[in-house]
């Protein structure tokens, strides 16, 4: 039918999907979604790839781990509809979120750098005797009191009870402990990740178990931010191919 990967001429699915450790119907899936150029069909209704088959999904592979499936989907269906415009927005887009994402990660290193207990006249202004209701902090964050009881169910933070009103009451370590929760978020951390470090923080009386945290999060933006690079070469020689 069709020759093999070897002579660089004619190829078959599995072909394709053998280099990359893919399923046949993997490679007919990413065909139908416009990630590979339509395929030549035999008289007998086969399809056969080409290397420029070959090139655009080593392109998609290498673009997934930097700007995630659906967007490294839609740079190269804009560049297989001839769009190539569309796919550098699609990049820029990708690079500007990174840059966010390392913004964020700076703003949340600087906010528990700084992060100290409210001053007198901050916590006189948003609180009552005995502690914060939920109203005050909610606005103080920025945020939705719904948002703050969704972090209590999660065990992100505990306040207590008044007896007599049953509202919810946050001492200072409830509204450090918000505020972290409020930063992690900020940084893309799931409520599920960020409940153990609001514990350990609790349980050790400080700050040092998020140095870990912190050090994965640059390590996964770094780590995008090759991947883009990879992405980007691997992109490149695609377009050098199609001409």
């Amino acid at each position: 039918m069709a020759r093999n990967l070897q002579n660089g001429e004619r190829l078959r699915p599995v072909d394709l999907a053998r280099g990359h450790g893919l399923s046949t119907q993997a490679v007919r899936n990413y065909e139908e979604a416009g990630i590979l150029p339509a395929a030549a069909r035999t008289p007998h209704g086969y399809r056969t790839y080409t290397s420029l088959h070959a090139a655009a999904l080593r392109a998609f592979l290498a673009l997934v781990p930097g700007h995630g499936h659906r967007t490294a989907t839609s740079i190269m269906r804009a560049v297989n509809e001839g769009a190539a415009e569309e796919a550098f927005r699609l990049i820029d887009e990708s690079h500007a979120q990174l840059l966010d994402d390392r913004r964020t990660l700076q703003a949340v290193e600087s906010a528990l750098r700084d992060l100290e207990p409210l001053t007198g006249s901050e916590w006189a202004a948003a609180s009552s005797p005995g502690g914060m209701f939920i109203g005050p902090l909610a606005g103080m964050l920025g945020i939705r009191p719904a948002t703050l009881r969704k972090w209590e169910r999660a065990g992100l933070v505990s306040p207590r009870r008044d007896p007599l009103t049953g509202y919810r009451v946050y001492d200072e370590a409830d509204v450090r402990d918000t505020r972290l929760a409020h930063q992690l978020r900020r940084g893309g951390y799931l409520l599920e990740q960020i409940a153990p470090l609001i514990a350990q923080v609790r349980a050790a009386r400080g700050l040092e178990p998020l140095e870990a945290a912190l050090r994965d999060w640059h390590g996964r933006l770094s780590a995008r931010g090759r991947a883009m690079l990879t992405g980007a070469a691997e992109l490149d020689a695609y377009l050098r191919e199609r001409g």
